[in-house]
């Protein structure tokens, strides 16, 4: 199907030499900070110490939440009546996990994905909105896991930080308000939008009227919706026990109930587009969370780079499955 959007040409003024410079600068600083801290003997000597069947056994807990994701994907677009395969929705996922991890932002996994199905939506504007919305009830779920994991924590450590189980309870009940009113009155979502049409008139009503279409089919599929946020819910759990296994491979003795706070706490931070795919600013959250629980610095870091490692290592079978597709494309204009 021939796909529909055409964006007007602007010219782009933000200053990206700049913001690299100050991506770079925070990175490397927190970086050499955090090294100048430890004992980088230890930290080896955790390193190296590391169980390769318990990495093995957290990369494939990675692969499972990699597929469950693509399968949450699937359900959205069903809902949108968009038919595409799951295995074409696996590999487009392993595709953006790639760009995600080697391009200086995950922007560009959402690009792959929003191109990969645009074809079938028949429009750009359909398929970002299903991405949209993916990444949005994947937030839900990641603060579901976070407040689970708290109200655990919490009871042998009180002291955690200002982000305590009853603040994240109410995010989250604002968030699924929030997220309902959105499905549900797409029309309030349109009418807030219409100030933007002084800027391309013609473009940008259409736009608005595909996404309040797309968002009235949402309020169709309750089920979808219902079953994709469970799925979000698994994914998180999933990048909890990954972590888990990463921890008990480097014998780092961290409970899986502080990982269930400080992992979605970590990723939240790594949002900020303040950092080079969220260097420094992950080990920093990791170091302070290690230190508030009292364990040491090395441990932080060397779980942090681990986790870190095992997923970019995992997400260059996004790259095989991209030169992949472009042997069969050239295969089928031979």
């Amino acid at each position: 199907m021939r796909v529909t959007d055409h964006q007007p040409q602007t010219p782009r003024r933000t200053p990206h030499r700049l913001l690299w410079l100050v991506k770079i600068v925070v990175s490397a600083g927190l970086l050499v900070l955090l090294f100048s801290r430890v004992d980088l003997a230890r930290l080896w000597e955790i390193a190296r110490g590391a169980s390769v069947p318990w990495l093995t056994a957290a990369v494939g807990i990675y692969l499972g939440m990699t597929l469950v994701s693509a399968w949450r994907w699937g359900l959205l677009l069903a809902a949108q009546h968009v038919p595409v395969s799951f295995g074409t929705l696996a590999g487009s996922f392993l595709v953006a996990t790639f760009f995600n991890n080697f391009l200086p932002s995950n922007i560009g996994g959402d690009v792959v994905r929003v191109s990969d199905t645009a074809g079938a939506a028949g429009s750009k504007t359909l398929a970002a909105t299903v991405v949209l919305v993916d990444r949005g009830i994947g937030l839900l779920g990641l603060v579901f896991i976070a407040a689970i994991g708290t109200t655990i924590a919490a009871a042998d450590s009180p002291t955690l930080g200002p982000l305590g189980p009853g603040m994240l309870w109410a995010a989250l009940g604002l968030g699924l308000v929030a997220s309902g009113l959105m499905v549900l009155m797409p029309d309030g979502i349109g009418g807030l939008l219409r100030p933007l049409q002084r800027l391309h008139h013609d473009w940008v009503n259409t736009r608005i009227a595909r996404l309040t279409s797309a968002l009235g089919r949402f309020g169709a599929a309750p089920g979808s919706l219902a079953a994709c946020f469970a799925g979000a819910v698994v994914v998180q759990a999933l990048i909890v026990v990954f972590y888990a296994a990463a921890a008990r491979a480097l014998a780092v003795p961290i409970p899986i109930a502080h990982l269930a706070v400080l992992v979605p706490l970590s990723f939240i931070v790594q949002m900020a587009p303040v950092s080079v795919n969220g260097f420094g600013v992950r080990e920093a959250t990791f170091g302070m969370y290690f230190t508030r629980i009292g364990l040491p610095l090395e441990s932080a870091l060397a779980l942090s780079f681990a986790g870190a490692v095992l997923m970019m290592s995992f997400s260059i079978s996004g790259a095989f499955v991209y030169l992949a597709r472009g042997r069969r494309a050239s295969a089928v204009h031979a």
